[in-house]
């Protein structure tokens, strides 16, 4: 009776939105700068998908929001059973919003649905190293990695788990059903995604009964919306506005905003190309001019000092804008066309971002043609490298907190967003995978930001703070991987 309870909640909270507003029903509406592209949980790598799937799906594992490992539907920690076998214990009695188990079964085939090949997920370097599943019992299974993988337990953090039998439905992608603690209701494109909550959660049940998501490119018009009282949240706050909102909260995120460079054609084919592209950027002027300083310059990696691999030997290239014509000069490449791809809304500032930047590399001598194209083709751009451009701006978010998942999607010759065939690099990057001493492995991964450094692959910016607004009646702290969990905010 209780599943059908909620069923009936649903329904009349649907009813009640049409009739007296999103806000009356004790809900909030959050502003997003992007529309998901799908909402099925495993196939994009999507940061407007994930905005709202993280309400409606539950992970293996989760995190605290100072970001520590804790179990969600495992009831402990996984277990090294030997040097590639992970052991994990489910809890029980939980169930999909559709009634189907959430057993071992279910979890067996969400990891082989996301591994398999020719799903094509873009999110395949969370899960790089996993090679199989198996069901040991009805709440018990093993996860089997390619060679040991010290770092599985954070894997499992990204799994979100989705029902066997719904999403083998064609319309399963915008008819979302997982575990969590709220409900998909509808998705009206281009205009809304409306959540209710889950009465039957296994968890601690949420405060805000419901969640209303709007997608909302420009930032100026989520500030004029969340100042009129339409938006209870809203993403990538204009740093210089953080004084004027009824609430901000800011938090040193995982964002790092880069430019892939790519190595094998094109005027950026040339190293020297490559490395005047980042001296020519004045990163502490964007930080401090385009961030209002809340943002710090990237060290020449992909990477925050807190991520395991972090090469704090290596530093920044420095602005200078007379060697970077120097090396344009000798490269021969002076008044060469160079191609910048990025997009608009999905990031705090992105489209000035990659505007400055290519003023910058106008000034050191290159014709530059900026292309921005709305998300779902920036995606498709960014991920096949049959159609990769000079060079492509990008925001990476590393949420494993490891440098495995940046290097292996963007370092790695192959990764779904690298423009390199670095044998060399790539040979670091795998034996880094599977070294169980952290020594070792931390040593392979300083020679694999070092060797990336000299050859420029990428420009590297900034690691930015997330910056939200809030209106006044919203609780919330904000979290270090950048989660927008509902069942975390409260209404006073």
């Amino acid at each position: 009776m209780k599943k059908y309870g909620s069923l009936l909640l649903a329904a009349l909270l649907v009813v009640a939105f049409a009739a007296t507003g999103w806000a009356n029903t004790g809900g909030i509406t959050i502003a997003l700068g992007s529309e998901p592209t799908t909402l099925d949980p495993q196939i994009r790598e999507d940061g407007g998908e994930r905005a709202v799937n993280d309400n409606i799906y539950d992970t293996v594992l989760a995190r605290t929001p100072e970001g520590d490992l804790m179990p969600s539907l495992a009831a402990q920690m996984p277990k090294l059973v030997d040097g590639d076998t992970w052991e994990v214990t489910l809890r029980s009695g939980i169930t999909f919003h559709n009634g189907e188990p959430l057993n071992a079964d279910a979890v067996v085939y969400s990891i082989k649905r996301v591994i398999d090949p020719e799903f094509n997920s873009e999110q395949i370097s969370f899960f790089s190293t996993i090679k199989d599943a198996r069901a040991t019992g009805d709440l018990t299974l093993q996860v089997i990695t390619d060679g040991p993988d010290p770092i599985l337990p954070t894997r499992l953090y990204w799994l979100k788990v989705v029902p066997p039998k719904h999403s083998k439905d064609p319309k399963f992608a915008e008819n979302p059903v997982g575990t969590g603690p709220y409900r998909f209701v509808s998705w009206q494109r281009g205009q809304h995604i409306d959540l209710v909550r889950n009465d039957d959660y296994w968890g601690p049940a949420p405060q805000i009964a419901s969640v209303r998501y709007r997608f909302i490119e420009e930032p100026g018009t989520r500030l004029a919306g969340l100042m009129a009282g339409e938006f209870d949240l809203i993403t990538n706050l204009l740093p210089e506005f953080t004084s004027h909102v009824p609430k901000s909260v800011n938090v040193l995120g995982l964002e790092h905003p880069i430019i892939i460079l790519n190595a094998d054609k094109g005027v950026t084919q040339d190293v020297r190309v490559r490395k005047a592209l980042n001296y020519a950027v004045d990163k502490q002027a964007l930080a401090q001019g385009l961030f209002e300083g809340f943002a710090q310059v990237a060290q020449g990696q992909l990477l925050s000092p807190s991520f395991f691999g972090y090469n704090d030997q290596v530093k920044a290239y420095p602005y200078d804008l007379d060697k970077a014509k120097k090396l344009i000069e000798e490269a021969g490449a002076a008044g060469q066309t160079i191609e910048i791809i990025g997009t608009s809304g999905r990031w705090l500032k992105d489209r000035d971002l990659v505007e400055a930047v290519a003023d910058y590399w106008k000034k050191a001598g290159l014709d530059v043609k900026v292309r921005i194209f709305e998300f779902n083709e920036y995606l498709n751009r960014l991920f096949d490298r049959k159609t990769r451009a000079d060079s492509i701006f990008v925001v990476s978010s590393n949420e494993l907190l490891d440098a495995d998942k940046s290097f292996s999607a963007y370092y790695k010759a192959g990764g779904v967003g690298s423009s390199n065939t670095d044998e060399t690099l790539a040979g670091l990057i795998d034996a880094a995978r599977s070294k169980t001493d952290a020594q070792k492995r931390e040593g392979l991964y300083h020679q694999a930001v070092q060797l990336a450094y000299d050859q420029a692959y990428f420009v590297w910016l900034l690691n930015i703070e997330d910056i939200y607004g809030l209106s006044a009646r919203l609780v919330w702290p904000g979290r270090v991987d950048a989660r927008l969990l509902v069942r975390e905010m409260q209404i006073q």
